[in-house]
C-alpha cells in the first residue's frame, strides 16, 4: 500500500525541483521529505531519486509514480470534499490568496463575517498577486485565491480551475488639486496626454493594464514614477510629479490636495475567486465565496459624479 504523505512528498519535489523546495512548501524539514522519499524507495524497490550537481533530479520511476501521485492526490482531495459536503458543515482549515487591494478592502470585513457565522472554519490570508496566486491554487497550497482582470486584459485560468465573480470594481484618475482639469466632473483618459504618469512596477497587472488602456486612446504613457502602494502614488499625485488611475476597492485616505475624478468610459476591473474543482463541494468553499460576495457591493459604490450612476 503506498501511503499518501510519501506519494505527497515525491510529488512536491517533482514539482517544485528540489528537496529543501518541497520540504518549504509542505512546512517540515528537508530531513522529514528526504525520510518519506527514503521509505517510498522501499516500497516500491525503486531508485526514485540520484544526485545531480548539488540537487537532485528523478529517476523514470519517479517520473512515472509523480504522475500517478499528482492523480491520486486530486482524488483524495475530491474525495474529502465530498465528505464535507455529505456532513454540510463549515469546519476546518481554508487558506486564501489575495491582490493586495482585496487583502486591504475586501477580505477584512469578510473574514469577519465568516467568523461569526463559521466560528469553527479557521482562514489563513496570504497576500498575493494574481499571476502569482494562480499557480497557488493549481499546486493545491492555498484552498482559494481573489484575484482580478481588467475589461480589457483579461486573466488567464488553467484548466482545472472553477472562477465565480465577486464584484465589478471602478478606478478613477487622481490629480493634483491644482490640475487644470482638477475642477471636471468627469474626464477622458486622451485629454491626459500631457501629463507624467505614476504606476506599479513594470511587470505588476496594473501597470501592464495601464500601459495596453492608455494606448488604445493613441497615448503613449509618460511613467517618470513608480510605487507599488497607492498611498505612495497619492502623496506623488498631491506633489504635483503626476496623475494616476486609483481603483475605489480598498482605496486607503485621499490626501486635500488630490482630486479624484471619474472617467469615460469606466475603467472597470473584475474580481472574481478561483479555487480546483475537486474541491469544488467544500462547504467552506461555497460559504466563502458566499460572504465575499455579500461584503463586495458595500465597498465598491459609485459616487454622484460617477457617469455610470
Amino acid at each position: 500500500m503506498l501511503d499518501l504523505d510519501r506519494l505527497r512528498a515525491l510529488s512536491a519535489v517533482a514539482t517544485y525541483g528540489s528537496v529543501s523546495a518541497a520540504a518549504d512548501v509542505l512546512h517540515v524539514t528537508t530531513s522529514a521529505v528526504s525520510q518519506q522519499v527514503a521509505k517510498l524507495e522501499r516500497e516500491t524497490g525503486q531508485k526514485l531519486l540520484e544526485r545531480y550537481g548539488r540537487g537532485v533530479r528523478l529517476t523514470d520511476a519517479a517520473e512515472l509514480l509523480a504522475s500517478h501521485a499528482e492523480r491520486i492526490l486530486a482524488m483524495v482531495e475530491a474525495a474529502e470534499s465530498d465528505l464535507e459536503a455529505q456532513r454540510g458543515q463549515v469546519v476546518g482549515e481554508l487558506a486564501v490568496a489575495a491582490f493586495p487591494t482585496a487583502a486591504r478592502g475586501l477580505l477584512p470585513p469578510t473574514l469577519r463575517a465568516l467568523g461569526r457565522e463559521h466560528p469553527r472554519l479557521r482562514v489563513c490570508l496570504r497576500e498575493q498577486e494574481p499571476h502569482s496566486a494562480v499557480p497557488l491554487v493549481v499546486r493545491g497550497e492555498v484552498d482559494l485565491a481573489v484575484v482580478q482582470d481588467w475589461f480589457n486584459v483579461p486573466l488567464a485560468i488553467p484548466d482545472g480551475l472553477l472562477k465565480a465573480a465577486v464584484v465589478d470594481d471602478v478606478a478613477d484618475v487622481a490629480l493634483p488639486g491644482d490640475h487644470p482639469f482638477a475642477a471636471r466632473s468627469v474626464i477622458d483618459l486622451g485629454d491626459l496626454h500631457e501629463d507624467s504618469w505614476i504606476a506599479q512596477s513594470p511587470g505588476a497587472i496594473c501597470r501592464d493594464w495601464l500601459v495596453h488602456t492608455l494606448r488604445s486612446v493613441d497615448l503613449e504613457p509618460r511613467i517618470d514614477h513608480t510605487a507599488d502602494e497607492y498611498a505612495t502614488q497619492l502623496a506623488l499625485v498631491e506633489a504635483g510629479l503626476g496623475v494616476a488611475v486609483l481603483p475605489r476597492l480598498g482605496r486607503c485616505d485621499v490626501p486635500a490636495g488630490v482630486r479624484i475624478i471619474p472617467v469615460r468610459p469606466a475603467l472597470t476591473r473584475h474580481v472574481y475567486a478561483i479555487w480546483r474543482a475537486e474541491a469544488a463541494r467544500r462547504p467552506a468553499i461555497r460559504a466563502a465565496v458566499s460572504a465575499l460576495r455579500a461584503c463586495a457591493p458595500a465597498l465598491v459604490g459609485t459616487t454622484a459624479e460617477d457617469p455610470a450612476a
